[in-house]
């Protein structure tokens, strides 16, 4: 930390830092407090995913003895993707994802070559899929929102415990160094006043 200049000047600069501090530092732990909202309801929609993938978990394994069964048809390429459409949206100066849609890769069928429970079993099977998708975006969200959190935090700290306090340590030691001159200074001018006054008694 270098030595800081002990004038008037100084004083005002550190004043005018110490202003400037206090006036961002409401906007930061705003900030902190919107970030920390946001991460929380991540959190509910993150759970609120892995429940609805748990019941389509449960609904495809349903189908697990049939869907054992060799058949002509191979399942994996039902979920096959095609693509996986997101746009972003800032939260709080951080940009984060949403899903718009996941596409699968066309999969086509004979009717009367295949059981007619297909239909429902690669419903199932694509809800599935689509699930876990969910749930990445959800916690890519999360994660992004974490760690723009855990900057700000790493700023709010910096302004309460250090920045703002060193700026008043800083005005609080000038203060006493200039109110200690002006002592002096005040001093020594009664002491200089009292000599002419002497010289002027020693005169008559």
């Amino acid at each position: 930390m270098a030595e800081i200049k002990l004038t008037k000047n100084e004083l005002r600069a550190q004043q005018n830092h110490l202003g400037q501090l206090q006036k961002y530092l409401p906007t930061l732990q705003l900030k902190k407090a919107m970030l920390q909202l946001e991460v929380n309801e991540s959190r509910v929609e993150i759970a609120q995913l892995e429940a609805k993938f748990e019941e389509n978990y449960s609904w495809v394994r349903s189908f697990s003895d049939i869907l054992s069964v060799t058949t002509v048809v191979d399942y994996r390429k039902a979920i096959e993707l095609e693509s996986i459409k997101k746009h972003y949206e800032n939260i709080a100066g951080v940009e984060v994802p949403y899903l718009d849609e996941v596409q699968f890769k066309p999969f086509e069928y004979s009717l009367f070559e295949t059981p007619a429970w297909l239909d429902s079993a690669i419903h199932g099977l694509r809800n599935l899929a689509e699930s876990k998708i969910r749930i990445d975006v959800a916690k890519e969200k999360k994660a992004a929102l974490e760690n723009e959190l855990r900057e700000v935090s790493i700023r709010v700290n910096l302004f309460e415990k250090v920045l703002i306090p060193r700026a008043e340590q800083n005005i609080r030691k000038i203060k006493v160094f200039l109110g200690d001159q002006q002592l002096a200074a005040v001093s020594q001018a009664k002491v200089a006043k009292a000599k002419i006054v002497e010289k002027q008694s020693d005169a008559l």
